[in-house]
């Protein structure tokens, strides 16, 4: 398969956990749970998670408009072997810190091997 469309899918990808980012106050009953915590971890989570949003979307969309440039230059491999790194290290948190063998974990672990092996593909 063509690495480029590969990398389109990568940056899919990428965004689609920026959109899915964007439920976690919903999907976490986050206005019930947040005020359980301390206000600067509440602030901190909040944060965090919309910068998340930034982070993925912004990965995205640079991998489908300069998908060219992640395969024919160095910074944009070095800037690719980057993402894998970090979606490498987010499959290995998900058996360290969320250890619950759900449904909904083992299916994000699946999502989240699928994601290191796509970004994988194009490194190799």
């Amino acid at each position: 398969m063509d690495k480029e469309l590969i990398i389109i899918a990568c940056g899919i990808f990428n965004i689609s956990f920026g959109i899915l980012h964007t439920f976690f106050w919903k999907m976490f009953d986050w206005k019930h749970d947040l005020p359980k915590l301390s206000y600067y971890n509440r602030a901190t989570l909040q944060i965090l998670n919309l910068r998340m949003i930034y982070v993925f979307l912004s990965v995205g969309i640079i991998l489908i408009l300069f998908r060219e440039s992640v395969i024919e230059t160095s910074l944009g491999r070095v800037i690719f072997v980057g993402i894998l790194l970090f979606w490498t290290g987010r499959l290995i948190e998900q058996f360290i810190f969320l250890k619950e063998k759900s449904k909904k974990s083992v299916a994000l672990a699946i999502v989240l091997l699928f994601g290191v092996i796509l970004h994988l593909v194009v490194v190799l």
